[in-house]
């Protein structure tokens, strides 16, 4: 039964797509309402809340003197990790990180790590010895679609907040806190595809019929930083490069509304 309704849905989801429609009013190409605050979170040196529709994210930024890795004895160190709970979406069950939370991790850290977009440089304190890590935390409060970009704007929107606690530590440097120093501002741009139909920001009914997935992420310098496909269907070349195309301008239009909330005038 559960895969005849599965059937059915696929059926009237994908003859809506087929006119230009979508079940919430969207066109195939068209964010849902997407609000972002930052500094949310006092506890963490950076934070953002991003709701994207009724997919509700919190990402924190935390950051502890701790060893360079011994392949990059003059950086710092960044890693990410996100949690699925169970409030989230009943498809969630607690315990240790799952094939999707270690997916969704990956892809945003991938985006972030391969555009240089931290200064990881500027967060050495001694060659080989001492190095600042920041540890980047999602946490997913309400899943209805598209986490890759929700995730991908709240953990950039917490470094550009973030600043860099040198104040509590007597093995740093400084003496004062100091922003988080950003080179390069990146944001993903996810496109699904549902047999021969390509839309953006899938919430959850569409995403559960997908064939595939295209995650695209680009730096404010119009430059592809990092890809990622996913789900076992396929992207043909022509309609690839079309996602390509999409989302460098819409990772224009996204970037503005995270820089508007933070405010940062040194990138």
């Amino acid at each position: 039964m559960k895969e005849i309704l599965s059937n059915i849905t696929k059926d009237y989801l994908y003859r809506l797509l087929k006119e230009g429609k979508r079940i919430d009013g969207r066109d195939l190409i068209e964010y849902r309402d997407l609000e972002i605050e930052s500094d949310w979170a006092t506890s963490a040196e950076g934070s953002a809340r991003v709701r994207l529709g009724d997919t509700d994210v919190i990402v924190g930024v935390k950051m502890e003197v701790g060893e360079p890795f011994p392949d990059t004895p003059d950086k710092g160190v960044l890693t990410t990790a996100a949690e699925l709970i169970p409030m989230a979406s009943p498809e969630y069950e607690s315990g240790p990180p799952g094939e999707d939370a270690t997916e969704l991790a990956r892809v945003v850290d991938r985006g972030i790590r391969e555009s240089g977009a931290v200064d990881t440089k500027e967060l050495c304190i001694e060659e080989g010895e001492k190095a600042w890590v920041i540890f980047i935390d999602i946490h997913v409060l309400d899943f209805d679609g598209n986490l890759f970009d929700a995730a991908g704007i709240g953990a950039m929107t917490a470094l550009l907040d973030a600043d860099v606690p040198a104040s509590d530590f007597d093995d740093a440097e400084e003496d004062e806190d100091y922003l988080l120093p950003i080179e390069h501002i990146v944001v993903p741009t996810t496109f699904t595809k549902i047999k021969d139909q390509i839309i953006l920001d899938s919430q959850l009914e569409e995403e559960k019929i997908a064939d595939a997935r295209l995650t695209v992420s680009f730096n404010e310098e119009d430059e592809i930083v990092a890809m990622q496909k996913g789900l076992r269907g396929v992207f043909k070349y022509e309609e690839t490069m079309d996602c390509v195309q999409k989302a460098k301008d819409i990772g224009r239009e996204m970037r503005e509304k995270v820089l508007d909330e933070v405010d940062r005038e040194n990138i």
